[in-house]
């Protein structure tokens, strides 16, 4: 009996990996209201970035999420129901859904672990079941939820744990996002609690470097601690370094696209921050670029990693699914500089030709033995693709 039992117990864990797996076989990649609108999103900048992500391109790149973070909850109900808020969102949610996914596009929303969101908005706990039968009867495809507010002891895996089960019990398949800023290294137990993805750090500010008072990072920062976490991504569980800050003014167009690149050698999830309503064609160009995309999207799953330092000169690497390797030349510092990368660095033989192609320029380069060099500005990155 006893073993039955545990064969049962197996299958089931089995199965659940599989459907998340299946849920998320790569970085999800959409967009996200908080880093350019936070409290001040409403029903109109929802229909507005739907239709953006259409007629911009984005969803022809792969972008299919959209996804409404704090401030869109105002109460509950007397039986208990989230109710949204009627100023802001007079049309209800399963109406601004079903609109998003009109456009062929996935729906996504907010929600909070502990007594309230860290906009002090109503929150999940003690409501997780509740809160999840009503977001599947909306259709939402995604669901973010965050870290503040939580009680006393609370413990992170079994909250989250307790949510996923809600989801799962809700009918509908439902991406959780676990945004717990890597207080509790939850890339040792995300997965297992059911997470498609889970943040690494605290929130990324729109900045090349520094940190908040209040634990705000820098671009460079979180970029450093991404350093160990990539033997825990994989298809259906992916590292969250957060969200995009691409677009939002406070980096160069330069830095912004070492900020995409290295998010794309990361696996991580593109989840757009800026109001794409409006973005400029430079914007625009870093967000819509297939070949970096593919990058982050390669069906491998693996996560790059560093695999040469030399100061504020950097290399980082990726094994793809064909067996190429996409490599990220970064330069940190305040000149151009050339930068190498050595075929023994990424896993290859120096006495391999291979031919190299640079995935911002889109331009084959040709072939080189051993290694490849390039000039990069400084705060900025070349993007190629070595393929023996």
């Amino acid at each position: 009996m006893k073993k039955t039992l545990v064969l049962i117990l197996v299958l089931l864990a089995c199965a659940t990996l599989m459907a998340q797996e299946k849920l998320a076989a790569t970085p999800p990649m959409g967009w996200n209201s908080w880093n350019k609108f936070a409290c001040k999103v409403n029903e109109a900048v929802i229909r507005q970035t739907a239709d953006a992500m259409v007629s911009s391109g984005m969803k022809d790149a792969g972008y299919q999420y959209i996804v409404i973070d704090d401030c869109w909850q105002v109460s509950r109900d007397k039986d208990g129901y989230i109710q949204p808020d009627p100023k802001t969102f007079p049309g209800g949610i399963k109406e601004l859904a079903d609109y998003v996914h009109s456009k062929g596009l996935k729906f996504g929303i907010y929600t909070d672990i502990g007594t309230k969101t860290c906009a002090g908005r109503p929150a999940t706990r003690g409501y997780e079941y509740q809160d999840a039968r009503t977001y599947a009867s909306w259709g939402v495809d995604y669901l973010k939820v965050d870290w503040c507010n939580t009680v006393g002891a609370q413990e992170a895996a079994s909250s989250y744990t307790t949510m996923r089960d809600a989801l799962d019990a809700s009918g509908r398949p439902i991406v959780l996002s676990i945004c717990e800023w890597g207080t509790n290294k939850p890339w040792l137990w995300g997965e297992k609690a059911g997470g498609n993805l889970w943040r690494t750090t605290g929130d990324i500010q729109d900045m090349w470097d520094g940190k908040r008072d209040w634990g705000g990072l820098g671009l460079v920062r979180i970029v450093d601690l991404q350093e160990g976490l990539e033997v825990h991504a994989g298809p259906g569980h992916w590292n969250d370094p957060d969200m995009l800050e691409v677009g939002n003014g406070g980096m160069t167009t330069t830095e912004y696209r070492s900020h995409f690149s290295l998010w794309a050698i990361f696996a991580a999830p593109l989840m757009a921050g800026n109001d794409i309503a409006s973005m400029t064609p430079e914007i625009k160009e870093i967000l819509t670029n297939k070949e970096v995309i593919a990058i982050d999207q390669d069906p491998l799953g693996m996560q790059g990693r560093r695999v040469a330092r030399q100061g504020d000169l950097e290399v980082y690497s990726r094994q793809l699914a064909d067996g190429s390797r996409a490599v990220v030349l970064f330069n940190r510092g305040k000149d151009d500089k050339e930068i190498t990368v050595k075929w023994e660095d990424i896993g290859y033989p120096g006495s391999l030709p291979a031919a190299v192609r640079d995935l911002w320029v889109h331009k084959d380069l040709g072939k080189f033995t051993g290694k490849f060099s390039a000039t990069v500005a400084s705060h900025g990155v070349v993007v190629v693709k070595i393929k023996p």
